[in-house]
């Protein structure tokens, strides 16, 4: 009885301290909630001030603000509704590069048969590229004695994406996808004492003539207005047939095309620095670089060049901890059929900052004021405080990246604008405002 007893007492004082200790607890934990929120009220506050702006009125609105050293959100705004993305897009197709391609751009697959030379193209777009002009592949097979020959049969994918506007056929952005890319799959022409054209290989198929498009739709037969004499790049139509004639002409010798190729018998060729061409894809929104680097992520983890396998991999592995799968059709954004969510866009962006040294990602992104598609928005002061993706299609304006404040805080953010009727340039002024004020007052 005497120990029963004893026992309840013991019971009784045991559960009074543990009380005391929760409440002690408790009351740290809140005051520790008070202080790391202590900036939610006034951003929350910010935001709805913004969005009821006449700008923000009348279409679609999501926002995500987090600080990654802390695991905090600070602010959410339909953050888990789904946004057309445009070139944010690309900030996967960012991600999924940096897990998989080596410091160099592969080039091409080679191996001997006979005393033949096969290659088999990666999807590397900078061969013969406006911009890189790179001459790898040229300057290697140009150094073999014997036969050529290029193999196609492992390129499993549309020329356009689905879901691109059909009338983009001639514009310089949307370029076909192919194995085996050349001049980045333009032509281009311009006009001083004489008609200037690259590759030479059209030269006779172009027309001094004012038209509505520069190309024909179904045929390699281009427009130029000598009235103009602006350089312009137009998409031309890619075949294997082409490709091989295009190598020729530089070349001047005949190619063939091979009926087999094993890759795991073959070597790799390696062209130009990886982080440069996703620096251009990032800064210049370069769709035909998005593209072609998810179809060289794509042979990276099969024998094929699909991107839609590139995709389901990440989607399935890596990403496989998104909250909201997004629907992701493409590796530009071009098509309308993509849809994310600000929060997905965070989730990425906060997975990049983890991984990639601070220097290096923000120098292959956008700055504000200062360089690619941001360089007369969201200027710093001095510095520029901005390091983003824009995303732009008719009637929508993105931006997903990194806020640096004042105090030298790092902030993720997605910003995600759909379906407004007024000029883009009235988003962007009430966005810039709001970036500000979170700089100069968090």
């Amino acid at each position: 009885m005497l120990f029963s007893m004893n026992c309840k007492a013991l019971s009784f004082r045991h559960i009074k301290i543990y009380a005391k200790s929760c409440l002690c607890f408790l009351l740290l934990l809140s005051l520790l909630i008070s202080c790391a929120s202590a900036g939610k009220p006034a951003l929350r506050k910010k935001s709805r001030i913004t969005l009821n702006k006449e700008q923000f009125g009348n279409h679609f609105t999501g926002i995500m603000i987090l600080d990654p050293e802390k695991g905090d959100t600070l602010l959410t705004v339909n953050s888990n509704s789904y946004f057309t993305p445009a070139s944010n897009t690309k900030l996967f197709t960012f991600y999924s590069a940096l897990q998989l391609l080596p410091e160099r751009i592969p080039v091409a697959h080679y191996q001997y048969q006979g005393d033949t030379l096969v290659v088999r193209g990666t999807g590397d777009p900078t061969q013969f590229h406006p911009y890189f002009q790179d001459s790898t592949l040229y300057r290697f097979l140009k150094q073999h004695p014997g036969p050529i020959a290029v193999y196609h049969d492992h390129f499993f994918e549309e020329h356009f994406g689905p879901g691109w506007a059909w009338e983009d056929y001639d514009g310089a952005y949307a370029p076909e996808r192919n194995a085996l890319p050349l001049y980045g799959n333009v032509v281009e022409l311009s006009l001083s004492d004489s008609l200037n054209v690259t590759p030479s290989y059209f030269e006779d198929r172009v027309i001094l003539a004012a038209y509505p498009y520069s190309r024909e739709q179904k045929q390699n037969l281009f427009f130029y207005d000598r009235d103009k004499r602006d350089t312009i790049r137009v998409p031309y139509l890619t075949d294997t047939t082409l490709t091989r004639k295009l190598l020729e002409a530089s070349l001047q010798r005949p190619i063939t095309k091979a009926p087999l190729f094993s890759k795991e018998e073959s070597k790799q060729l390696l062209g130009v620095a990886t982080d440069s061409v996703l620096k251009r894809m990032m800064q210049e929104s370069d769709n035909f670089l998005a593209e072609q680097l998810l179809l060289l992520v794509s042979g990276q983890i099969s024998d094929s060049l699909n991107s839609e396998k590139a995709r389901k991999f990440f989607m399935s592995m890596s990403l496989s901890d998104l909250v909201d799968p997004p629907r992701w059709v493409d590796g530009s954004g071009l098509s309308r059929y993509n849809l994310f969510t600000p929060a997905s866009m965070v989730h990425v962006l906060f997975k990049l900052y983890k991984q990639i040294p601070r220097k290096r990602l923000f120098e292959l992104l956008p700055a504000g004021g200062s360089s690619g598609t941001l360089e007369d928005w969201f200027p710093g002061d001095p510095k520029p405080y901005i390091f983003a993706k824009s995303g732009t299609l008719g009637n929508n304006y993105n931006l997903s990246g990194y806020l640096i404040t004042r105090k030298g805080k790092t902030l993720i953010f997605s910003f995600m604008n759909n379906h407004f009727r007024q000029p883009t340039s009235e988003i962007k002024l009430q966005m810039q405002e709001y970036l500000e004020w979170v700089r100069d007052t968090y």
